[in-house]
């Protein structure tokens, strides 16, 4: 009996020296409470924790990838969207991530949801459809403040999805519309005056110069002579005009 209880015991002991030895990764910390108390952060490689006495809390260091769900935000300009996003952060203080928030993941998850509804909030639709990387950085920049009391580091924040209702889609596709017509229109009406202005100068050219409007005339002419034209021109020259017209004015004093 005395050598089951001596073997019995001896195997005991055994156990409670296996169990006293821990492996952590490269990227795994292992946070030592002794007796209730915080000790220290061990790791990575082999580390020692006595049965009973002390207590272990393995924390993960590599960057986590975090989904936000679909938020309802209200825009400034009282437009209603569904916005997601996906967080990037790693811990960086093991202990603070361990005693001073209960579940980091899940702290950090509705925290970055509340953050996304306010921050997106305060902004209108078009700065939330053209201004994503600024509204990323001040996303990222508050969430990194709020969580630096858990050792968290938040490094990325992208803002995934805007989400619009079909009448909003189509009152965009209008304004889109709307705006182009009046950039046509803005376009058209600047060749107009750049076409005006050119003429004008044309015209004052030719007016200085009576061998200038003979050779335009000329132009003009061969232009209406053109091939399978039925228009049937005589030419007459600008020195027999010249004299009846100042003829007329005469008379006409």
């Amino acid at each position: 009996m005395t050598t089951y209880i001596l073997f019995g015991a001896i195997i005991f002991v055994i156990l409670v020296l296996v169990s006293m030895f821990k492996i952590l990764n490269e990227y795994e910390r292992g946070v030592i409470f002794m007796l209730g108390r915080f000790y220290k952060v061990k790791g990575p490689g082999l580390i020692i924790v006595i049965p009973l006495i002390q207590e272990m809390v393995k924390v993960d260091l590599r960057t986590i990838v975090l989904d936000v769900p679909s938020q309802d935000v209200i825009s400034q300009d009282n437009v209603s969207v569904k916005v997601n996003a996906v967080i990037y952060f790693r811990i960086i203080d093991p202990e603070k991530a361990v005693i001073q928030v209960a579940n980091v993941f899940d702290a950090t998850s509705q925290l970055a949801q509340t953050t996304l509804r306010s921050v997106l909030g305060k902004h209108d639709l078009d700065e939330m459809l053209a201004e994503r990387d600024k509204l990323n950085s001040d996303i990222q920049s508050i969430l990194d403040s709020q969580t630096d009391a858990w050792g968290i580091k938040v490094t990325n924040v992208e803002i995934k999805h805007v989400d619009l209702d079909e009448s909003m889609i189509r009152a965009i596709a209008k304004q889109a519309e709307a705006e182009r017509n009046r950039r046509a229109k803005v376009i058209h009406a600047q060749g107009e005056q750049q076409a005006a202005e050119t003429l004008v100068d044309a015209a004052n050219m030719l007016v200085t110069n009576p061998q200038a409007m003979q050779l335009r005339y000329l132009q003009t002419l061969t232009d209406v002579a053109g091939e399978k034209s039925s228009t049937i021109v005589f030419p007459l020259p600008m020195d027999l005009v010249e004299p009846l017209m100042n003829k007329l004015k005469g008379g006409d004093k």
